[in-house]
């Protein structure tokens, strides 16, 4: 009896312990920037530069409201918004260093962003890509939110574009691509609206990692939308020049910008999306 009863208390302590969940870092922990966009275009919290920066000729300056981009106050999700009004080339970018984190041998991160406008109707003709990384050459990589151009309504996507050589061995347009070829994640009838907000998040995982198999998902108002699995999404960015860029070609409200040093699961993206004072709530 003794030995049977140490044997289903084995048993019983090995289920035990294969059955406990793996603890991840905290969201706190995770965050490397959060901007509210309550008071001005640069960051509230950040592990690395706080600042947003434009191009202007060969020198980054610290970005500043202007008539193509604005903080609206009051009409955000929480506070205030950074507001585009007209299409423009007024670009916000945040750097890479401790805050995307963006690396040559073991990448994963998490962008979260609230949006508000019509696409069909807010938006001018071409591409739209509210949220961009980019690096040295997008031939080396490029991952970026985009409205497609032609389709009525407009398909809201999220893409990883990894070296040209794999996504792209033809040379041809990304548009001439068939959508089921190309390393994204399409939704069709996404919940976009001028009346309210949508919640987007997506993340990469293990990128450049050999070891790892990589991925990229996205989510909408905290549900799953799909995976960009199956694919090598190798880059080759020099981490020195990669950037967060905001608002290339965008026409809208967008507001509580969040970076974390990891990629989210489907539960914390869902408590991202429950916050009732938005990302501020993980470090105030």
């Amino acid at each position: 009896m003794r030995i049977l009863s140490f044997i289903i208390l084995a048993s019983a302590s090995l289920l035990t312990t294969a059955s406990e969940p793996i603890t991840l870092p905290p969201l706190s922990t995770a965050l490397t920037m959060h901007a509210s966009f309550d008071k001005e275009i640069h960051a509230d919290f950040s592990k690395g530069d706080r600042f947003g920066y434009v191009r202007k000729g060969k020198e980054n300056v610290k970005a500043e409201s202007n008539e193509e981009v604005k903080i609206a106050q009051g009409a955000g999700k929480f506070g205030g918004s950074l507001w585009f009004p007209k299409k423009g080339n007024f670009r916000p970018q945040f750097n890479n260093a401790k805050v995307l984190d963006y690396n040559e041998k073991s990448w994963s991160s998490t962008i979260s962003v609230w949006l508000k406008l019509d696409p069909n109707k807010d938006l001018e003709p071409g591409y739209c890509d509210p949220v961009q990384i980019v690096g040295n050459d997008t031939k080396k990589g490029f991952i970026f939110l985009e409205w497609s151009k032609d389709e009525s309504p407009r398909y809201f996507r999220y893409a990883i574009r990894p070296l040209f050589n794999i996504w792209n061995p033809t040379n041809v347009q990304w548009a001439d691509i068939p959508f089921n070829k190309r390393p994204m994640v399409q939704v069709e009838k996404a919940p976009f609206s001028r009346n309210e907000w949508t919640h987007v998040v997506f993340t990469v995982e293990n990128i450049n990692d050999k070891s790892k198999k990589p991925k990229g998902q996205l989510f909408i108002n905290g549900k799953l939308q799909g995976s960009i699995e199956n694919w090598d999404l190798t880059l080759g960015w020099d981490p020195a020049q990669v950037l967060l860029v905001l608002g290339a070609s965008y026409v809208g409200h967008m507001d509580d910008l969040g970076v974390f040093n990891r990629a989210l699961n489907e539960t914390e993206v869902k408590h991202l999306f429950e916050f009732k004072k938005g990302i501020s709530e993980l470090y105030r």
